[in-house]
């Protein structure tokens, strides 16, 4: 039975998670990548990398040199036109690109290259040659400008460029790659024709609530770029739009189009390649643009590009091969976590010698999460997936299905082995308010097993939630403690089991008499010990508002009455800095040393109006004491 019921477990996990590496979502991005060439000389038609913060100043990497060797990866000794796709799996990466010296003439080319990379550092190409590739080519001129989207309806990538034959138009065809992405799949269709039957290169798609918007410059019949949209692909019914996109009259090409991060904004921008220069537009609905190149910074001059956003360990990858371009300011050592992530718990394994963090997994609406995960770290800068460790929607949990919110964990040695015992809250099958459960395993990252029922169901006020829980054993008697609530802070006594409490110790101990903008006690009760005081914290305010903050007090002991700090702030916003509402906390202490750290959430700025309490990333600043024991206020980083 116990090997049926690991094999459930596993199961559910692949069929949730596939591998114990997380693919990248939205909520992960901090960062965005260019990739563009420079010129029109052999030794600057080259891939290139350039990076930003913002998604409006840009910063060349490797001195503005090429990233890839053009003599390697094409049959004409150069490259233009990359266009670069996150696949759907959000950990592999095509890139496709034009295989053309320009010096060669403009009707000189007849091949792309075809790119993949798990790590955008490491390619493996293949050079598609269309008159080597097909039969019947003998009248094309041209194969310009190929870029990628994925099919939804077909379930496939498609490549998709312009060819010129002798005596036509340019014409924007299609195939779908391979599985490999090493070559296309049959023969080469028309995928779209204008109405006027002239000349469209430089197709540039964006897939937005389900339809497919196809922006093409329209060559040689006004040099601007339009825009074309369908449901189907392959359908061949496109609507096509009247008016001209660009918001300049100079002639333009190599439209490149990308949404902001966690924003409903997107960024149209082209080449004004008789001027030299990029323009930048703005758009909410992929129809009405606005020129924002007032707020758009670059230290070198791109020609046709494309930009997608990347996680913080991608640019770091990055930046750590070709350089960190000074303009760009530290890389961002907070959020420390990839994705949203809420009321952080940290442990430092005395079993492993690694940190481990886990916490509500958040971006869910109606704080919505089912599941925990844990990331470990050697030093807690860099963080690993470890995978989902507690599933309330799987048979691990049998009395809880949803509402997987705040967990604690505590490393016990029991008869000579370790123990980990991990609480959290959660909504009962049955109904009724949150209530605390408890799992255990024999290591940090599980398998857990849960207890099969919840330790804590009842408010001891009548009121207010059983969440948010926290446990602290204390180092002066060996004794373990349970501390929860919203609404109110209660404490008890665990047994020597780990997973009862002491019905006769349990206290209601919430700090009074505080307000809204000091320490009026809210919830998130944590707790640890130093130099002969325990002390106590908690969060003040309401999750969603940017005034969510962290207070303390002390006492002489785990149970007794808090004495509120002189000055309780330990942790509050700082809008100068665009940080908001960081509270909900935990703290760790480096094994054999006095160097604090606090770890907490705070509210992901671009969600600040729009469902804050769902989205929040979990951050790691130092926390210190002054002489007298007193908490120095935290100043929260980026």
């Amino acid at each position: 039975m116990k090997n049926k019921f690991a094999f459930l477990l596993l199961l559910f996990s692949f069929l949730s998670w596939g591998t114990s590496v997380r693919a990248a979502e939205e909520k992960d991005y901090v960062a965005y990548l260019f990739t563009y060439f420079t010129g029109n000389h052999i030794s600057e038609e080259a891939v290139c990398y350039a990076v930003s913060m913002d998604g409006y100043a840009y910063w060349a990497l490797n001195d503005n040199k090429p990233v890839l060797d053009s003599k390697i990866i094409s049959s004409t000794g150069g490259v233009r036109d990359p266009h670069i796709l996150r696949c759907e799996d959000g950990k592999t990466f095509y890139m496709v690109v034009t295989d053309m010296v320009s010096g060669n003439g403009w009707d000189s080319n007849r091949a792309m290259v075809m790119l993949k990379s798990t790590d955008l550092v490491n390619w493996t190409h293949s050079i598609i040659n269309m008159q080597k590739r097909y039969p019947g080519q003998e009248k094309l001129k041209r194969v310009w400008a190929p870029q990628t989207v994925f099919d939804h309806e077909a379930g496939k990538y498609m490549v998709y460029w312009s060819m010129l034959y002798e005596g036509g138009a340019d014409v924007i065809y299609y195939a779908y790659a391979n599985d490999d992405f090493t070559d296309l799949v049959g023969e080469p269709k028309p995928l779209f024709i204008p109405e006027n039957k002239l000349s469209c290169i430089d197709g540039d798609i964006v897939y937005k609530d389900g339809v497919y918007h196809l922006f093409y410059k329209t060559e040689g019949h006004g040099n601007g770029i339009k825009v074309a949209t369908t449901r189907s692909l392959t359908s061949g019914q496109w609507t096509e739009e009247p008016d001209y996109k660009q918001q300049t009259k100079e002639a333009v090409e190599g439209a490149g189009t990308f949404k902001l991060i966690g924003q409903d904004k997107y960024i149209l921008m082209y080449d004004v390649y008789m001027k030299g220069k990029y323009q930048f537009t703005e758009t909410t609905d992929l129809k009405h643009f606005k020129v924002i190149d007032s707020e758009v910074k670059m230290n070198f001059h791109p020609r046709h590009g494309t930009i997608i956003p990347i996680t913080r360990a991608e640019l770091k990858r990055i930046t750590d091969k070709w350089g960190k371009p000074a303009d760009l300011g530290e890389l961002p050592n907070n959020p420390a976590l990839p994705g949203f992530h809420a009321d952080p718990e940290v442990l430092y394994s005395h079993q492993t010698n690694k940190y481990y963090i886990y916490s509500t997994t958040d971006g869910q609406p109606g704080w919505g999460g089912w599941y925990f995960t844990a990331f470990s770290s050697p030093d807690l800068k860099e963080w690993t997936y470890e995978g989902v460790m507690l599933d309330l929607r799987s048979p691990q949990v049998a009395w809880a299905n949803g509402n997987a919110w705040a967990p604690a964990i505590e490393e016990k040695q029991i008869d000579g082995k370790y123990k980990y015992f991990f609480y959290y809250s959660g909504n009962p099958k049955t109904g009724g308010g949150k209530q605390i459960g408890v799992a255990i395993a024999d290591s940090p990252t599980g398998p857990f097993v849960d207890l099969g029922y919840p330790i804590v169901t009842e408010s001891p006020t009548g009121g207010g939630q059983q969440i948010d829980v926290d446990v602290f054993t204390d180092p002066v008697s060996g004794k373990s403690y349970l501390y929860w609530g919203n609404g109110y802070m209660a404490g008890a006594e665990l047994n020597a089991d780990m997973v009862s409490i002491k019905k006769e110790t349990l206290k209601v101990m919430t700090p009074k008499g505080g307000t809204l903008k000091d320490y009026n006690y809210r919830e998130a009760p944590y707790v640890f010990y130093r130099n002969g005081l325990y002390y106590f914290l908690w969060s003040v305010d309401d999750t969603g508002s940017p005034n969510y903050h962290v207070a303390y007090g002390t006492s002489d002991s785990p149970l007794g009455k808090i004495k509120v700090a002189k000055d309780p702030i330990v942790l509050i916003q700082s809008p100068e800095q665009e940080i908001y509402g960081p509270a909900h906390n935990a703290v760790v202490c480096k094994p054999g040393t006095d160097e604090w750290y606090i770890v907490y959430h705070r509210i992901n700025k671009n969600y600040l109006k729009n469902e804050p309490g769902i989205h929040r990333e979990v951050c790691i600043d130092r926390m210190e004491f002054n002489p007298d024991g007193t908490i120095k206020r935290v100043k929260p980083t980026l």
